[in-house]
């Protein structure tokens, strides 16, 4: 083993304190968020200067800005319904999902009973919600629900051809689905099915991510629910030769039912 080559400095020590020097004397002024274009924004939300504990001058603090610095910078997510509407179905159809318009939950029935027909599912499991379950009795096949320990089992639901859940809301910003453990089925339902159906209604489509966290969270008072997961697309990767692949580690198709 050759010896490791000896410093050619002969007091590492005051080079540290030298680098460690320059980076105290760069935090001392903060500089502004590059992506930011309302300066009056960052003003309002300026890191205050906490005092260091052995005296002098000490460092900023972390700061979060308001959601507005970063709208102009961010994918639109539409002022109006219609508009939101627009940019959620395109954004999904990009993504590789399928959007069903209905005007009623009897229509949408007829859709996931055509789709269970036309791909010969022999089982859905699905769980309770009222979206849901006005859907059921039009479908040609077992159904199965997830809401008991029996149904929830991750092997019966890899065993399923389809998934039929809600969702939280629907973001047109990205062409995103939010779920959660308490709306969606608990974790696997979005997850184990090789297809999964969400049912939704035009009256869930917000505009931003933001939005979608902020009406989720008033809408279960403040209590999160233990999972939420953005569903954007079906599953994908990109990482063999740079090929998309669909259905990876997730179901292959999505399918949204908009209703309304």
């Amino acid at each position: 083993m050759t010896p490791a080559a000896p410093s050619s400095d002969p007091n590492p020590r005051s080079s540290r304190d030298a680098i460690l020097g320059r980076i105290r004397e760069a935090l001392r002024v903060p500089a502004p968020p590059p992506h930011v274009l309302d300066r009056q924004l960052v003003t309002a939300a300026e890191p205050s200067v906490e005092p260091r504990p052995e005296g002098g001058r000490g460092f900023p603090s972390l700061s979060v800005l308001p959601a507005e610095a970063g709208r102009p910078w961010l994918p639109d997510g539409g002022a109006t319904p219609e508009e939101r509407l627009a940019l959620l179905t395109d954004n999904l159809e990009k993504l590789r999902a399928v959007v069903h318009r209905c005007d009623s939950a009897d229509e949408a029935g007829r859709v996931v009973a055509e789709l269970a027909r036309s791909s010969s599912w022999q089982r859905v499991a699905w769980h309770h919600d009222a979206l849901v379950e006005p859907l059921l009795p039009q479908l040609p096949c077992e159904a199965v629900a997830v809401d008991g320990a029996d149904g929830s089992d991750k092997r019966r639901l890899e065993a399923c051809d389809a998934g039929l859940s809600s969702c939280e809301l629907l973001v047109a910003q990205t062409g995103s689905i939010l779920v959660s453990s308490r709306l969606s089925g608990g974790r696997g339902l979005s997850i184990l099915p090789h297809v999964h159906v969400v049912v939704a209604t035009i009256s869930q489509i917000v505009g931003t991510l933001g939005d979608a966290l902020e009406a989720t969270k008033a809408r279960h008072g403040g209590q999160l629910p233990s999972m939420l997961s953005f569903i954007t697309g079906p599953s994908r990767t990109g990482d063999i030769e740079r090929i998309l692949v669909l259905g990876a580690h997730g179901p292959k198709e999505l399918h949204v039912i908009l209703i309304g």
